[in-house]
């Protein structure tokens, strides 16, 4: 267990304080957010940074699970901290202290009880990275999908554009083995920038479904280089079905931005 100053206690009392903690991780390493019995995942590890500092297990909840791969620049997640009070900042620095290289806290505060990361959630901005130059950069191995191919700029940015809206999403979601109560969600924006040796698409939505945006960043891709039509794209929005011919994009390319509130 870590040892902490006397001095960073800033007082004691029956009730645990809830802690906003907002993460940067690379995910390449780890399987995902989400705790799972025998796998290495970011919320794990966490979870054992605070036990280390608290000398008791204390749950940490996510605003949402990132797949095997995904990265993060701004995920958020509450716990709920035992009544020897720590001021955010000690928090941050031991957890930091505590966790691998790969997952940092970025940031610390004290919130409201009724504040959840999950369920506050007003929204998500999600990034996905293409590496479109004929060799694919070492540097960008697990950042990007590499697609070689030439991209077609008008179809791809009219296939992005056709998710803005809201839709029923069932047929750009995959079965996590759980139905979700439902399939609609609203796209505010998806934002195209490009450059000779990449291609960004960033996803501004009120919640996604499970690989909703790898489904809908393969789609994209599929269009942009003639695979896919966009009319074809559009009829799975009108008429949702997850059969026929369907893209997950590859996690390394997807980050996490932001969680809106």
């Amino acid at each position: 267990m870590i040892t902490l100053p006397n001095e960073a206690r800033i007082g004691s009392g029956a009730r645990r304080r809830r802690l906003k903690l907002i993460i940067a991780y690379d995910g390449a390493p780890f399987r995902g957010w989400q705790s799972q019995a025998n796998a290495d995942t970011i919320q794990d590890r966490i979870e054992h940074a605070f036990a280390r500092i608290a000398g008791e297990k204390i749950r940490v909840h996510g605003a949402g699970r990132t797949d095997t791969g995904v990265h993060a620049l701004g995920q958020c997640a509450h716990a709920d901290v035992p009544p020897k009070k720590l001021a955010p900042d000690i928090w941050q620095n031991a957890l930091n202290a505590s966790l691998p290289p790969q997952i940092r806290i970025l940031s610390c505060r004290f919130v409201p009880p009724a504040f959840h990361a999950r369920f506050s959630a007003r929204g998500k901005l999600y990034r996905y990275q293409l590496a479109t130059a004929p060799v694919l950069s070492p540097f960008e191995v697990n950042r990007a999908w590499h697609v070689a191919g030439a991209l077609d700029n008008e179809a791809l940015r009219a296939c992005a554009a056709a998710f803005v809206g809201t839709y029923d999403f069932a047929g750009f979601a995959a079965n996590r083995g759980k139905a979700s109560a439902s399939t609609t969600r609203t796209i505010r924006s998806v934002r195209v920038r490009r450059t000779a040796a990449s291609t960004v698409v960033e996803f501004d939505g009120d919640g996604f479904l499970y690989k909703m945006v790898r489904l809908m960043a393969g789609a994209i891709i599929r269009c942009a280089l003639g695979k896919e039509s966009l009319a074809e794209v559009q009829y799975r929005l009108a008429a949702p079905r997850s059969d026929g011919a369907r893209l997950v994009a590859p996690a390394a390319g997807l980050t996490l931005v932001r969680v809106r509130y």
